[in-house]
């Protein structure tokens, strides 16, 4: 077996040598067909002369000249030596054009004595001969196409040549001044990141504020946050107001497939660095090359473990990097090497969060400088709409609503638009709606079961919307606005969201009754479960006490174990199963409660539902109040409360 592979081994350079050396030859008995082509051409053009000449139409056969010389028909003749033809006038014949052409033999020594004895007007010339010329064009021409294949070949072999030496090169783009067009004043709703980095660009500008009072440079700068959120716009932003060199890479492309070009490359790009230092090198989504070494089951990458082992003694290694800062971006920190991320390496790690009611305001404004929007378009309200959209999905929604504004032959946004951009962006594209029949109305049923179920549950976010219009996989959706910003959950909120999330087919159990559920939630069955074992081992809220008995999920490219492992018994498993059923029977029976005790109002809303198919929330909350007693009171009492508190 060993000497077969040896065999093969040895098979394959001589393999590569042999295609090498059959494409060589064919390119030379192509060129040697192109050369014999060239002299078989010169040949036909220069051998024959008599073909390159224009030939004359009174053509004169040698025993016909004869003739006509001894019955004294001939008045002129005219000999060309270089040709070896004669230009016969015969009687009659005034003007040169019509002169006749004979062709001559070789030797003529009897020919010219006939001729002056008749008395005949005789005489020799000689044209000019361009087959010499033409002779030594062809073979320049023939030369020079053969240079040309000549130059090209070694063109080409020097161009691969050059790319082998150029493999482990930097592809860093280089930037000076303020060429992305980008300045901190366009970068809104991450406040703290901005401040973080304007003090980047003050330490490269004015270092000698900082080292005057024994204060040292961070070296480098970690972008922490989820994708759109503008990590690469705040690198473009430095980029913009720093006057000096900036770098930019993504980690990809410092990995290859062959081992050591991606140090390589490290190595270049630190070395361009400090020939323009003080600089900034920004590398984009850092954790394709600087995930932890020698994890997973089958090991680490020794491609890229050497590729982060020269990063890492790059920048804080024997040499240092002196006047070097490094801004890096991801969106998975969990999984970059602990190495990278010590002090001396990545001093500073800045969170690049969703931003808040006032960040997305910002954004928004932004976002809306080369637009046409109505004066009617309220950004704040779109920015209450929309808690956790990321910067990225702010400039989508403005771009969606201008596309659907120019559908529709608008001459400027209005809200309508903005509202149908959330609901797309949200939920998906709009479908067809249903025609009137059982299936409709049972999903205006579940959708106003949902509707419902939140308003009169205490804690529940308010109702924005409720549509039985086809969106994405929905045949139906019901939108809720939060009253305040994403955070923490009170267990109140929390057992009103599972309440409201069966609300749906708690209208289905009471009003078609338990027969006749439909699998149209299954969706908020998922949701349910979930929230309620989260409830039980992860927030301790639940009489089995605060025991965190399910931790974060370790993925097993990390290092994590393949299968599934619990850290508790079986008998907490079967206390945690019951009390999740408990919580989930509990919200439920809730929910069946809240639509039988405003049933009225459940069959009169759903009604006007199935006929306009889109309800509004203030529109919904007016309707409720109207046709429902228990609503009615429970507004008197919030009210009665509120002004308690502020009395």
């Amino acid at each position: 077996m060993e000497n077969c592979q040896k065999y093969e081994e040895q098979k394959i350079p001589l393999v590569r040598k042999l295609n090498n050396r059959q494409h060589k030859s064919k390119k030379t008995i192509a060129m040697g067909r192109l050369a014999a082509g060239w002299m078989i051409l010169q040949t036909c053009f220069l051998a024959t002369p008599v073909l390159a000449q224009q030939r004359s139409k009174n053509m004169l056969s040698y025993s016909d000249f004869l003739e006509k010389l001894e019955e004294e028909q001939v008045t002129k003749v005219e000999i060309d030596k270089t040709t070896n033809k004669a230009r016969v006038v015969l009687k009659g014949q005034s003007s040169e054009d019509s002169a006749n052409e004979v062709i001559l033999f070789e030797r003529n020594q009897d020919l010219i004595p006939k001729i002056r004895a008749k008395n005949v007007d005789f005489s020799i010339k000689r044209s000019i001969d361009h087959s010499t010329t033409v002779g030594i064009l062809l073979n320049l021409l023939i030369i020079l196409v053969l240079l040309s294949g000549l130059i090209m070949i070694l063109r080409r072999s020097a161009n691969a040549s050059g790319q082998a030496l150029n493999f482990g090169r930097s592809k860093a783009k280089f930037q000076m001044e303020a060429t992305t067009g980008i300045k901190f004043d366009d970068v809104a709703g991450i406040e703290e990141a901005k401040e973080e980095l304007q003090e980047v660009v003050t330490f490269l500008k004015e270092p000698e504020k900082f080292t005057a009072i024994g204060a040292k440079i961070p070296r480098g700068v970690l972008l922490v946050g989820p994708p759109g959120t503008g990590k690469t716009l705040l690198a473009k932003a430095i980029s913009g107001e720093a006057g000096v060199p900036f770098f930019s890479i993504s980690g990809s492309e410092f990995v290859e497939m062959f081992v050591g070009v991606g140090a390589s490359r490290v190595r270049d790009l630190f070395k361009k660095a400090k020939e323009n230092a003080p600089c900034l090198v920004f590398i984009d989504e850092i954790d394709a090359v600087g995930r932890q070494r020698g994890t997973g089951i089958g090991g680490g990458n020794d491609e890229r473990e050497q590729t982060l082992n020269q990063l890492l003694t790059e920048m804080d290694g024997f040499e240092g990097n002196t006047g070097i800062i490094i801004i890096a971006a991801t969106n998975r920190p969990d999984v970059l090497d602990k190495a990278l991320l010590r002090p001396g390496r990545f001093d500073r790690q800045v969170i690049v969060d969703y931003p808040d009611l006032q960040g997305r305001l910002g954004i928004l404004e932004v976002h809306a400088r080369g637009k046409k929007i109505s004066e009617e378009v309220s950004l704040d309200a779109i920015a209450r709409r929309t808690p956790g959209f990321s910067g990225a999905d702010l400039a989508n929604l403005l771009n969606e609503a201008a596309i659907l504004t120019a559908r529709r032959h608008k001459d400027a946004v209005t809200m309508l638009e903005v509202n149908d951009a959330v609901d797309r962006i949200v939920a998906g594209m709009e479908g067809v709606p249903l025609v009137d029949s059982k299936a409709k109305r049972l999903t205006a049923y579940h959708e106003i079961g949902h509707a419902i179920v939140a308003t009169m549950t205490p804690g529940h976010d308010p109702v924005e919307k409720v549509t039985i219009i086809p969106r994405g996989g929905a045949g139906g959706l019901t939108w809720f606005t939060p009253d305040e910003e994403m955070g923490l959950e009170s267990k109140t909120k929390i057992l009103a969201q599972i309440t409201s999330a069966l609300g749906g087919r708690a209208a289905e159990e009471v009003v078609f009754g338990q027969d006749e559920v439909t699998q149209g939630a299954s969706q908020d069955i998922q949701v349910v479960t979930s929230m309620a074992r989260k409830m039980v081992t992860k927030f301790g809220m639940t009489d089995l006490g605060v025991l965190a008995l399910e931790g974060q999920e370790q993925p097993v490219f990390l290092g994590g174990d393949s299968g599934s492992k619990n850290d508790y018994s079986e008998e907490v498993a079967a206390q945690i199963d019951i009390r999740i059923r408990n919580i989930a029977f509990d919200c439920l029976n809730r929910a069946r409660s809240i639509i039988s005790e405003n049933r009225l109002a459940v069959d009169r809303i759903v009604d006007l539902l199935v006929e306009r198919e889109t309800i509004e929330g203030k529109e919904f909350r007016e309707l409720l109040a109207k046709f429902s007693p228990v609503y009615q009171s429970s507004q008197k009492t919030d009210k009665v409360r509120s002004l308690l508190q502020k009395s």
